[in-house]
């Protein structure tokens, strides 16, 4: 019983939006877990780009999906599944943005914020504790820099670079024109890149290590060669 619900569920996975979205109108729970597991990255990080906060971007997508689930009826296919949600996301942000500042104003929004840190990118999980901390902390400079981005070209940004969509589909989802997309790119570009002109150089000394284990085993290896072994 259980292999024919795990072979539905990744038969699920293939099909079209309209048709992933007729099922999940008709409560099947499959279509729901195939929509989410499709979508939770690229909505996570829109939301995470406006609200610049790792929780609330959470239930941001939460809330969207519950809003865009309950008039999921309403799509029929004009554009895709992802950019359907992706819409009602930002909206979503940018409601929960525009309500946070008016209760409590711009600076004390940007002081919550201010310590957030942007979605997580792997890392090297080889157990070189050097490279490790070396890539955390170029990843940081990134994530720091993404995150001082005023909001227009932050978004655009995200959905560019870090979620890799085209400019026509960045156009689309926020409803601009291709060339504004590219313009605002260009600019974010700019941006991220003085900032991390000024971060790097420290961070620099620590790049490329050859340290720790590293270093042991290849001293080890070199001192066995020459008839020394350990």
């Amino acid at each position: 019983m259980s292999h024919i619900r795990t072979d539905r569920a990744e038969a699920i996975d293939t099909l079209a939006d309209v048709e992933l979205a007729r099922r999940a109108v008709a409560r099947d729970r499959h279509a729901f877990r195939a929509i989410m597991k499709a979508h939770n990255q690229r909505l996570y990080r829109l939301a995470r780009s406006i609200v610049r906060n790792d929780s609330e971007a959470e239930d941001v997508v939460q809330e969207a999906y519950v809003l865009g689930f309950a008039h999921l009826n309403r799509f029929r296919g004009d554009s895709s599944l992802a950019t359907w949600l992706s819409r009602i996301v930002i909206n979503e942000a940018l409601g929960r943005l525009r309500k946070k500042r008016r209760s409590v104003g711009v600076a004390n929004a940007a002081n919550q914020s201010g310590g957030a840190t942007i979605v997580q990118f792997p890392v090297d999980n080889t157990g070189d504790p050097e490279r490790t901390m070396a890539q955390r902390q170029i990843l940081q400079l990134v994530e720091q820099a993404t995150d001082a981005l005023p909001d227009i070209y932050r978004t655009v940004f995200v959905a560019r670079v870090i979620e890799g969509l085209s400019v026509e589909e960045t156009a689309a989802l926020l409803g601009i024109r291709a060339q504004t997309v590219k313009t605002r790119l260009h600019r974010a570009r700019r941006l991220v890149r003085e900032r991390l002109d000024e971060e790097i150089g420290p961070v620099l000394l620590s790049a490329f290590p050859f340290a720790g284990r590293r270093c042991e085993r290849l001293t080890s290896a070199v001192m066995s060669r020459l008839g020394f072994p350990d």
